[in-house]
This record gives C-alpha cells, structure tokens and sequence, in this order.
C-alpha cells in the first residue's frame, strides 16, 4: 500500500492550498485508504471504527511495516493521526451527501481548497 500515488501526489501539489493544507491533504487521502481497509477487515462502516481498531491495523498491517521502521510510540501517532482523519472526512461526506467510503481524490482537493475560501 502507497501513502499516496504519483497521481495523487501531483493533484495534491497542483492545489491552491498552503503547505499545511497540502499535508492535511494528504493525511486525509491516507487516511481514507486505511480507513477503508479497516471497515472491510472488520465489516464495519468506516464511521464505525474505533481508535483500538486502527491501533491494531497499525500493528498488524504487514505492508505497512515493511515501510517504516516502527516502535510503540509510532503506532500511538499514527493511529490518531487517522482517527484525527475521520472529521474532514466526515465533512466532505456530508457536504457530497455520499458514504465516507466512496469519496473521490477529487472531492477531497475541492473540499479543502473551498474550506480556505471561506
């Protein structure tokens, strides 16, 4: 599993958002792709899942600790950066009026660059 692809890493470039914005971005873009990978391991709704959860698919995801080197604290951090994740994804959810799961990249950018408009 990639942290962001090629593509990815280019729309999240090309955006009209500060360099705070772009890492939340791409936090966000992350946090989905694992977030999607918990709900369908433990068929839940991504809405559903809980902190533990996430700290344990940190734990045990295989590809994900073949790319970092990984202590204890690590997986306390990461995990909450996920879990952080779920309240923009919870708000482009509802500004789309569509599932969490089945946001776009796309909707994603749109979202973040129209919040700084505002």
């Amino acid at each position: 599993m990639e942290f962001l692809t090629e593509d990815e890493a280019i729309q999240v470039d090309a955006a009209l958002l500060s360099s705070k914005d772009k890492f939340s971005t791409r936090l966000a873009i992350y946090a989905l792709r694992c977030l999607k990978q918990i709900a369908e391991t433990e068929n839940i709704k991504i809405e559903n899942i809980k902190p533990e959860q996430v700290q344990d698919w940190v734990k045990n995801d295989h590809s994900f600790q073949e790319k970092l080197e990984l202590d204890g604290n690590f997986h306390q951090f990461f995990s909450q950066l996920v879990i952080s994740s779920l309240k923009p994804l919870k708000q482009v959810s509802q500004a789309e009026n569509i599932p969490i799961q089945d946001l776009t990249i796309k909707q994603l950018i749109q979202w973040f660059e129209r919040r700084i408009q505002e």
